[in-house]
């Protein structure tokens, strides 16, 4: 685009992101819902295995976008890395889809499962970081449309969840696991033809890299790193106890980036990277309960909740469906709601909302806790799920939608890719957790009976609210210190603003 032809309005700019963000959450999510139980009903994974290979697979998933992100902002470019992590990620569906155990015999069969795995953490971590900092360069001046932008691009992410989640357990059952994973393919596919076509909306957003020539070179090292990654991550989702130690070292590694951010930085880039420190361990304990939809809370279904609902017979898994469907309801509402106050002075802090989050986080995990009173033969209605997943996503909104925004106020654009990439890795260490959390109630094998395994889960849920409530007191706790870090970094952007006006000045 030559720099006096118009550009796109931001509308128009928002809306190639908000639909390459949806068709990759369709992949993504269509493979999350099915996994657990695809590994034990298919592969015949004990419960306690499947939650802590798919938590594996979740931390390797959430870890790998931090070089993502540092490939988008000094290598390939975001966009560019948008579409090479969409099309990797379309490879790895069409790879799992593949019933690896009918085509190839022997030893082999295994390893190229878990290899499609490594595929899909790879791909995911090339594009995760990278449209999230494609939406922050568009409305980077504009920050009080920020949180309004991040809502509905957090609608996005449940809009496609919502439509795979309620199709892929669906043609699971009628016809079979592999035509599910590779619906989750054929929605890659779609995006990355989307996007393609509209590429002229988004030619004006990018980071440096995308405004300079494609490097070959540099474009052939990737891919190589690509491949080796892939490989790396089947064998370190293979070995469970491999993958435990990997999670702890990247637990370290991000202390450790911390660290060295904040001892560097700016006087005015410290505070708000101590803020986004605060507010990242916040998110990690969200996540450790976020990683329970697709554990312990399916789970429960598979062997706690009638699965007749209005006269559909509900595969266990597609409960999950439930979340993107109140996250696309409560979506709009809450950015109407954060522009009314907004323009009334009265919007609360990202702090206040997380303590918000929490609240709304415990009377959802209460409500799946005291459904085990209201039983029938050790089955609960299921109803009971519709309203505890409610709560529980109208605080994600409150929290995991407001993280993205979060990076964008208080991570600069030059290292806003990495940050972006070093919250995803703390959620996906958080995920890990999560699948560790769900095993105090896995089902030891034999043990089939409802009304014996729906104390194990009523007690795991009974704990985790009373959690929720202490991080709600931690919120509430911290508030005073993250309204002081919050205003020290407005601060030194103002100041720092006003400094670079003044030295554009002539004769100064």
């Amino acid at each position: 685009m030559s720099p006096t032809a118009p550009q796109p309005s931001r509308t128009r700019a928002f809306s190639a992101l908000f639909l390459i963000e949806m068709w990759e959450r369709f992949g993504f999510y269509g493979m999350q819902v099915l996994l657990v139980v695809f590994m034990i009903e298919y592969l015949g994974f004990p419960e306690a295995r499947a939650n802590l290979t798919w938590g594996a697979l979740a931390a390797m998933i959430y870890a790998v976008p931090v070089l993502g992100g540092w490939i988008g902002d000094r290598i390939l470019g975001a966009r560019r890395t948008t579409m090479l992590g969409a099309i990797v990620l379309g490879v790895g569906y069409a790879l799992l889809s593949v019933p690896w155990d009918r085509v190839i015999a022997g030893a082999w069969a295994g390893p190229l499962l878990f290899f499609s795995m490594g595929v899909i953490a790879t791909g995911n971590g090339l594009f995760k970081a990278n449209p999230n900092n494609l939406v922050s360069r568009l409305y980077e001046d504009d920050p009080s449309k920020l949180d309004g932008a991040f809502t509905m691009y957090y609608m996005s992410i449940n809009v496609g969840a919502f439509i795979s989640q309620s199709l892929t357990p669906w043609i699971r059952v009628h016809y079979g696991w592999h035509w599910a994973f590779l619906t989750c393919a054929a929605g890659l596919a779609i995006g990355i033809a989307q996007f393609r076509l509209q590429r002229r909306l988004v030619a004006h957003v990018g980071s440096a890299p995308d405004f300079k020539p494609l490097r070959l070179d540099w474009l052939a090292a990737v891919l190589g790193g690509t491949l080796v990654l892939a490989v790396l991550i089947a064998l370190i989702v293979q070995n469970i106890a491999v993958a435990r130690a990997i999670v702890w070292l990247s637990g370290l590694a991000l202390l450790g980036l911390f660290a060295v951010l904040i001892a560097r930085g700016e006087r005015s880039e410290r505070s708000g990277l101590v803020a986004m420190l605060l507010l990242t361990a916040q998110s990690m304990l969200f996540f450790i309960f976020y990683q329970q939809m697709s554990t312990s809370l399916t789970l429960f279904a598979l062997h706690n909740v009638t699965l007749d609902f209005l006269g559909y017979r509900v595969p266990p898994e597609q409960f999950q469906v439930l979340n993107p469907f109140w996250i696309a309801v409560l979506s709009p509402l809450l950015a109407l709601l954060y522009g009314w106050l907004g323009r009334h002075k009265h919007d609360p802090s990202v702090a206040g909302k997380y303590a918000w989050g929490f609240a709304l986080l415990a009377l959802g995990f209460f409500i799946y806790a005291v459904s085990g009173n209201h039983a029938v033969a050790g089955r609960v209605s299921p109803w009971w799920m519709v309203w505890g997943y409610l709560l529980q996503s109208a605080g994600e909104l409150l929290i995991s939608g407001l993280a993205l925004a979060m990076v964008s106020r208080y991570v600069g654009p030059a290292r806003r890719g990495l940050m972006m990439g070093a919250w995803l890795l703390s959620s996906g260490i958080a995920q890990y957790l999560g699948s560790d959390v769900a095993n105090y109630a896995s089902v030891p094998a034999g043990l089939t009976e409802p009304v014996a395994t729906l104390p194990l889960y009523t007690h795991l849920f009974w704990v985790l609210g009373w959690v929720a409530v202490g991080g709600m007191v931690v919120a509430i706790a911290m508030l005073p210190l993250l309204h002081r870090l919050d205003a020290s970094h407005r601060a030194g952007q103002a100041s720092a603003g006003a400094a670079a006006a003044m030295a554009g000045l002539p004769g100064t």
